[in-house]
């Protein structure tokens, strides 16, 4: 198996590093309940999706 002749320097590895950062998830507002939600995903807090019920929530007790 072929191996490299040279190491890499730090400014070659760091650039090719540059764009390994992770991004925050993106959030939509619930029309319904206005909460925080995954777009194109049912609300985990009322369980609807595009204007009905779709999951049954359990109420916090």
């Amino acid at each position: 198996m072929p191996n490299p002749k040279r190491r890499h320097s730090k400014r070659r590895t760091s650039t090719r590093r540059a764009h390994d950062a992770l991004t925050a998830g993106a959030l939509s507002e619930c029309p319904n309940c206005h909460e925080r939600k995954r777009p194109h995903h049912a609300c985990p807090k009322c369980g609807t999706y595009k204007g009905r019920e779709v999951l049954e929530v359990k109420e916090a007790s």
